[in-house]
């Protein structure tokens, strides 16, 4: 009697997993250990997809621990990697596990770029798998029923989990076998099987009667649950598994049923309730009749039928000859009770026994962008704190180039260089002069056009793949379903519009700099000539020798040295702030641990406030100091000019040496300004690079699914005027056929007969309140599915091999 439903497993295409998540991680992390280790990481993960999905497997718990194994593995690796369409794109195609396919065409199967696709197949065949190694149990042992029971309950959760998940996972229609009506019906069916092997448990350690009924009435109405759902589905009878299922269940429906009433027939002995246990055994008989008349092919109720029949003569001969006790009508007698000891086995990662994450030290890619928008954010406060301090150096250098400070104060003779700005010629010299600007200069046009023509190249990818795809559209309609490119790429031509748009910024920068090059230009070459030439271009002025010891002088060199000093604190403090360091990552992880989510802002800000509110301070106290020393300076400056002697050759002198200074200032400026320019350039090169990479890889990914597509459509544009031409031909040659000796089905013969109506007995039984009916007909205006099926469609819906 013991028949066992399993189910088939599905198959996968090879996968090559290495070379693009290699890629990624190359792309991602820094060369080094860890990149080395994510690489082995992802080799490993290629080798566990092999092992699981790329060979037989046997029908052993060994085989079911791998395939677990890479399911929680890609639970696991699911958050790590930016899997999609339009990132990091890796097409999985499965076939369909009850589809096999026709004379003139290949099983139905379905390709997707899809992560959450390969899960959910892999958990079907964990499902499967579980079923099958169920079913090879032997049962007459407690370590076989107990490992049936557990791989069946396993086996449903599996199904029912598919079932909750397929549609959002896939985000379109899926194969009939991961349907949701399909596994919810597959759920339904192990679910059955795992209650009859608790009956058969506990009919096994002879435990009461009372109990036994209740396990086995219960069995039956989950095989009842399940043979509706199968039946009256219309798109589940058209698989063959499917017709094959359905008589099996409706026998163990009988079955058990008939087990049900076999055993409270003893409770209604036990009670005397005489006439009950005869109904009850007439009832049971009727059962397995029915099951031995139709299902005798598909179930054996030999033994069971035996039983029956010997218990209903007993208890009709002990009737008949001393109790003559009433028989009652089997729709009057008490309701068989229940009692549900399987529940299907919730799907939660880790299922494996041993699993360990390849990818244990790579954090989650929701953790990867908080930290980069962590970094941009760091990086503005430390641009905003820096560039609040140079501002500052550069206003007071600014004021002091004004005042023609400090070379007034070193030029008390009048007819030589003031140190500070012989300082300032040698170490303009020292840097190159004025040919290393320009050579600067020079060079970021060729960055620019380098940055511009990789940015077009990979729009270009980008907007030749879409026309194809939009051409292919126009022509098959309908038939062209998969993603437009135009949707897809969505994100890439934003990201695209941002290079761009950084690009032009980068234009208007330089135009800045350019123009501020071209104001002192003159002045900066003045300061690369030799000290004899650069003093002869000095107006000489009339010597004011009698300032050298006046208070005013060393109250302002005492000021300038402050400000000088506060300069250097500045650098210093510079590079304090630029050297803070924080692991944001322990922070982002425990949030997402905690709240399943990571407040990305909120976290940030927070810890942003507390490393750089010290050094914000320390800022705005270096700001207040110069400018209340800065007003000192020029109170003071303005006392000495009053006391210098005026003429126009000293007004000649100073407006050029303030000239002098400001050049030098400008130059150290625009220095900094190109290097950091040239500095941008090629880091843009590099994040450009990456963005066509990133172009290439998902227009070649789109490219291999669009041939894969068009070779569909040929082949089914081809088997359509294959079978034209197949029946024209056929029709053409009957009348030559009709001299052959050939087989001939009877009129009216129907090939599925020998399958039987499929519906219930004793259909007009209502049963008792609050006791399950037998599966009855469809309801009323809904087609019987046997005999005679749903029509196949000419053409499947999904691609064929």
């Amino acid at each position: 009697m013991a028949t066992f439903i399993s189910v088939p497993l599905k198959k996968s295409s090879e996968v090559d997993l290495v070379k693009p998540l290699s890629k990624f991680v190359t792309a991602t992390y820094p060369a080094g250990e860890e990149q080395t280790e994510y690489i082995r990481a992802v080799e490993e993960l290629n080798k566990l997809r092999k092992n699981a999905l790329g060979r037989p497997l046997d029908k052993h718990e060994s085989s079911l621990e791998i395939v677990l194994r890479y399911y929680d593995q890609l639970c696991a690796v699911e958050p790590k990697f930016p899997f999609s369409e339009n990132q990091l794109c890796l097409t999985f195609t499965w076939k369909d596990a009850f589809d096999k396919g026709s004379l003139f065409g290949g099983s139905v199967k379905l390709a997707l770029a899809s992560l959450g696709y390969e899960k959910t197949c892999v958990l079907f065949n964990a499902a499967a798998l579980a079923s099958q190694i169920a079913s090879e149990q032997n049962l007459d042992n407690d370590e076989g029923l107990k490992t049936a029971a557990k791989y069946y309950q396993l086996a449903s959760g599996a199904f029912s989990h598919i079932k909750d998940t397929v549609l959002s996972a896939l985000n379109r229609e899926p194969t009939m076998d991961i349907s949701p009506e399909t596994v919810g019906t597959l759920s339904l069916i192990m679910l059955a099987q795992a209650q009859e092997v608790f009956f058969l448990k506990a009919t096994s350690d002879k435990m009461k009667d009372a109990v036994i009924a209740k396990l086995a009435n219960q069995a039956a109405d989950f095989y009842s649950d399940a043979f509706k759902q199968c039946q009256y589905k219309d798109n589940l009878p058209k698989y063959f598994y499917f017709q094959e299922v359905l008589p099996v269940l409706a026998a163990k429906h009988c079955i058990m049923q008939a087990n049900a009433e076999l055993h409270q027939s003893v409770l209604a002995k036990q009670k005397k309730r005489f006439g009950e246990e005869i109904a009850r055994l007439q009832h049971a008989a009727e059962l397995v009749k029915t099951v031995a008349s139709r299902y005798d092919e598909y179930v054996s109720v030999k033994d069971l039928t035996d039983r029956i029949n010997r218990s209903l003569t007993a208890a009709k001969k002990d009737n008949d000859f001393i109790y003559h006790d009433r028989v009652p009508e089997v729709k009057d007698l008490e309701h068989i009770g229940k009692a549900a000891l399987v529940k299907a086995t919730a799907i939660t990662p880790p299922l494996s026994q041993k699993f360990t994450d390849v990818f244990e030290k790579m954090v989650p890619m929701a953790v990867q962008q908080s930290m980069g928008v962590y970094g941009q954010r760091k990086a503005e406060t430390v641009n905003r704190l820096v560039g609040t301090m140079r501002e500052a150096t550069n206003l007071c250098n600014g004021v002091l180039a004004s005042l023609n400070l400090p070379a007034a104060l070193e030029d008390l003779s009048g007819d030589s260089i003031p140190q500070s700005i012989a300082e300032k010629a040698r170490s303009i010299v020292q840097q190159g002069g004025l040919q290393s600007i320009e050579q600067l200069i020079k060079d970021l046009p060729e960055l620019l056009t380098r940055n511009r023509e990789i940015l077009d190249e990979s729009l270009k990818m980008l907007d030749d793949e879409e026309t194809t795809d939009n051409e292919l559209r126009s022509k098959f309609n309908q038939r062209w379903n998969r993603t437009p490119s135009g949707d897809l790429y969505k994100p890439l031509r934003t990201e695209g519009a941002n290079f761009r748009s950084v690009l032009d910024k980068a234009v208007q920068a330089d135009q800045v700099v350019r123009d501020r090059y071209n104001t002192h230009c003159d002045m900066i070459a003045l300061l690369c000539k030799p000290e004899s030439e650069l003093n002869a271009a000095i107006p000489s002025a009339n010597p004011t020798k009698t300032l050298q010891g006046s208070e005013v002088v060393s109250v302002l060199r005492a000021q300038l040295a402050q400000l000088d000093e506060l300069k250097k604190e500045r650098e210093t403090l510079e590079g304090e702030i630029k050297g803070v360091t924080f692991d944001m990552s322990t922070v982002f992880l425990t949030a997402l641990a905690q709240d399943g989510a990571i407040n990305e802002e909120q976290l940030s800000m927070a810890q942003l406030d507390q490393l750089y509110s010290a050094y914000n301070q320390r800022v705005q106290a270096s700001l207040r100091t110069q400018e209340q020393v800065l007003g000192q300076v020029q109170t003071s400056h303005q006392e000495f000019s009053s006391l210098k002697q005026s003429n126009t050759e000293a007004n000649q002198r100073e407006e050029v040496l303030k000239k002098l200074a400001a050049a030098h200032d400008s130059y150290v400026e625009i220095s900094s300004n190109l290097r950091e320019g040239t500095k941008f350039y090629n880091d843009l090169t590099e994040i450009l690079l990456k963005f066509q990479n990133k172009c290439s890889d998902i227009v070649f990914a789109r490219k291999t699914e669009r041939d894969e597509l068009l070779k569909y459509l040929l082949i089914s544009v081809q088997q359509k005027a294959f079978n034209s031409v197949f029946m024209t031909v056929l029709l053409f040659f009957s009348p030559c056929l009709c001299g052959c000796r050939f087989f001939q089905m009877p009129m009216g013969y129907n090939p599925y007969a020998s399958y039987g109506q499929y519906n219930m007995p004793y259909m007009q039984y209502q049963g008792a309140p609050g006791q399950g009916g037998y599966p009855g007909a469809p309801p009323a205006g809904q087609p019987q599915p046997y005999p005679g099926y749903p029509p196949q469609p000419q053409q499947p819906y999904y691609p064929q091999q």
